[in-house]
């Protein structure tokens, strides 16, 4: 039963922020396992991901098309997605802009 006092404790915060999504693989036990967590919070708790991957690879994430759908739908409703695009912030001070 520990799985089950873990996922009640992190959805215990009003905000969970999860950042790099899919920067790490994540195997199909552990997307079953995400979903949980979504759908626990999903339309009473705040969640915000951060990911490089587009909404449309997050089959390749997840390793099931059915899982990634679930969740997308879970995440999407209700969301404010914020798209930035440029150069890293972390690195930012180490790159020169192109002339």
């Amino acid at each position: 039963n520990r799985l089950d006092s873990v996922l009640k404790y992190i959805n215990r915060y009003k905000l969970l922020i999860i950042d790099e999504l899919g920067y790490l693989p994540i195997d199909k036990e552990d997307s079953n396992l995400f979903f949980q967590l979504i759908d626990m919070r999903y339309e009473k708790k705040s969640t915000i991901l951060t990911t490089n991957i587009n909404f449309n690879d997050w089959d390749n994430i997840f390793y099931d098309a059915v899982v990634a759908n679930a969740i997308l739908d879970r995440i999407l409703h209700h969301s404010k997605v914020i798209t930035i695009n440029g150069r890293s912030y972390r690195v930012k001070d180490y790159i020169k802009p192109s002339e």
